[in-house]
């Protein structure tokens, strides 16, 4: 029990929320939308995406355990073997989804692995710049949902390569495409306003150890507008779904949540404190992707 505990902390599997909601998301519209599920490519796609979450938060811990107080709870070279381990078990489960699929997956898949690689590993760790908040919401609110559309739909349906030599032609379904961008934004934004929300609170630790995050370059004011911005995307985009065909009218049902979503906006902007406020970005994550993915789902029979 203790051995799996430790593998818990270290690994911090309570945080992988942004990719398993992200991927339960685009179940639920697939329900609503009547689509067929592959569930063999679905579920290696899963088990891939949940192991190399965890593969770089323990990437990310073994690396600040250098440079401040993180303590591990193995010794280095064990801390080591769990992180190479799985890197290799993501690894084995992307190449088995590409014989799934087609070499596509690689280029999607090998874009996840460079940015969760090199997030704190490498001469300036992508931690250090000003786009956590972008490749966060990127990579975990839209790369996951368009890996999930591109493995579940037929490619007329969705996007669908040619080789004609010399030629390489795409021909893309656009209102499916369309669909899976604005189901993207929950995700993307709610993942993104995480990220903001901690960087705001660590405004002056970061400041202290020469990073700079998106704060400090656009200052706290700019900043909690863009938190605030960030979390009522998501609904407008759910009314622009409902208005282009794309999900059910039920699903307005969502705006809803609105009423606690805003009232923890309220409560972060008068204080952003990591153990007081910081919790609110991660009640908010949760109030919106649940409620929007009940919402779609509801569609189903409604």
């Amino acid at each position: 029990m203790k051995l799996i505990s430790s593998f818990f902390n270290y690994t911090e599997i309570r945080t992988k929320i942004t990719s398993v909601f992200a991927f339960t998301l685009c179940i639920a519209y697939f329900l609503m939308r009547g689509w067929t599920l592959r569930w063999l490519p679905t579920v290696v796609f899963f088990a891939g995406m949940l192991i190399f979450d965890l593969a770089t938060t323990t990437i990310n811990n073994y690396i600040d355990s250098k440079t401040d107080d993180t303590v591990l709870p193995f010794s280095r070279q064990k801390a080591l073997f769990v992180t190479i381990l799985l890197l290799l078990l993501a690894s084995g489960c992307g190449i088995w989804l590409i014989l799934l699929s087609d070499l596509f997956v690689l280029f999607l898949g090998g874009c996840c692995f460079a940015c969760g690689i090199f997030y704190t590993f490498g001469p300036v760790p992508i931690s250090r710049l000003p786009l956590g908040e972008v490749l966060s919401g990127l990579f975990y609110g839209f790369f996951i949902p368009w890996i999930f559309f591109y493995v579940n739909l037929q490619p007329a349906d969705f996007m669908q390569w040619l080789w004609l030599m010399p030629h390489l032609q795409l021909a893309v379904h656009l209102p499916n495409f369309a669909s899976l961008i604005l189901l993207s934004a929950a995700p993307f934004c709610c993942t993104a306003n995480i990220m903001l929300a901690n960087n705001l609170c660590d405004l002056e630790k970061d400041r202290l150890q020469g990073r700079r995050t998106l704060p400090g370059y656009i200052g706290v004011r700019w900043g909690l507008r863009l938190f605030a911005f960030l979390a009522a995307l998501p609904y407008a985009s759910l009314v622009l779904m409902i208005i282009l065909g794309f999900a059910r009218p039920v699903a307005l049902v969502a705006l809803l949540t609105l009423i606690p979503v805003f009232k923890n906006l309220h409560t972060f902007f008068a204080r952003q404190d990591k153990r007081q406020t910081f919790p609110l970005s991660l009640q908010n994550y949760l109030l919106t992707m649940i409620s929007i993915s009940l919402a779609i789902l509801a569609g189903r029979w409604i």
